[in-house]
């Protein structure tokens, strides 16, 4: 039992970075129906914009969170303007292989300018090195401030969406662009501020791996990215709190595969699990079949 209770508390980790990473994908997609496949990528430049602000700055982590998250949206923003803005109104299939390539050009202009060698974060200190022992089970204060920064960013986020004035018009564009476009609301830039929050959560999970697992490189966004778009779709892509249950499960799973199982299974587990929902709930754990009228 303490070894499962274990294996949660470290999934619950694993399956915070995911819950970030995911409710960036099933925003914008509950906008504008896009896969933002390089979404994945500002999950990766926040990693090392936290890097560079610890290594080249000595900033602390929190400083170096709040300028990956802020530089992160920008990113996120300039992507939107430039990529995907132009190409609102073409197919469906033609914005999905822009995104393919946004994707691969941030992979490769960062391998140009950083490197394609792995990069080590600094080892931490003072709180953030600390664990404690409950019975035989080990929490460290990186777990604990992975979980409290998640939390209180999902609860932002919910505020945001639910008690705002950009949240209401992020809804009813989600709804109906069109209608929401007649009644006065700037669709133009609620979907850009919708990039802009997804991004940021991006920016704040790519630094908090890069603390957590203590390495990095170009490439790091392709994986968690992908398993992040399974937690979507299993919680019901377009849904937010669908998207952050959906990260956690996939987080607990995958973990609990490796320290019961073989390492090696765990990422065809994730996606079995997607293979799963698409056949049996297609709209996912919270998503709801809507009948389109003719």
């Amino acid at each position: 039992m303490e070894q499962l209770l274990q294996q949660i508390i470290n999934g619950i980790s694993l399956g915070s970075i995911y819950a970030l990473i995911a409710l960036g994908y099933t925003m914008v997609y509950g906008i504008i129906k896009l896969i933002n496949f390089a979404h994945s990528d500002v999950y990766m430049l926040g990693a090392y914009i936290g890097y560079f602000c610890m290594t080249k700055l000595n900033l602390g982590f929190l400083p170096s969170l709040v300028i990956a998250m802020i530089l992160c949206t920008i990113v996120g923003v300039t992507i939107e303007k430039v990529a995907y803005k132009p190409l609102r109104n073409s197919t469906r299939i033609a914005v999905l292989i822009t995104a393919i390539g946004v994707s691969l050009f941030i992979e490769y202009v960062t391998m140009a300018i950083a490197g394609a060698n792995v990069r080590s974060y600094p080892p931490m200190t003072g709180l953030m090195a600390e664990s404690f022992n409950i019975g035989s089970i080990n929490i460290t204060m990186q777990q604990l401030i992975t979980l409290g920064i998640t939390i209180l960013l999902m609860v932002l986020l919910q505020f945001i969406v639910k008690k705002t004035r950009i949240g209401k018009a992020m809804r009813a564009v989600s709804l109906d662009q069109d209608a929401a476009m007649l009644m006065g609301i700037n669709v133009n830039s609620t979907i850009s501020f919708t990039f802009a929050l997804g991004s940021a959560l991006a920016g704040a999970a790519g630094i908090m791996v890069g603390v957590y697992y203590n390495s990095i490189n170009p490439l790091m966004g392709m994986l968690p990215g992908l398993k992040a778009f399974v937690a979507a779709v299993f919680g019901g892509i377009g849904i937010i709190p669908g998207a952050m249950i959906g990260g956690y499960f996939i987080g607990i799973i995958e973990v609990l595969v490796s320290g019961y199982g073989n390492s090696m299974y765990r990422d065809g587990v994730v996606f079995a699990i997607l293979i799963l929902v698409l056949i049996i709930k297609p709209t996912g754990l919270l998503g709801k079949n809507i009948r389109e009228k003719v």
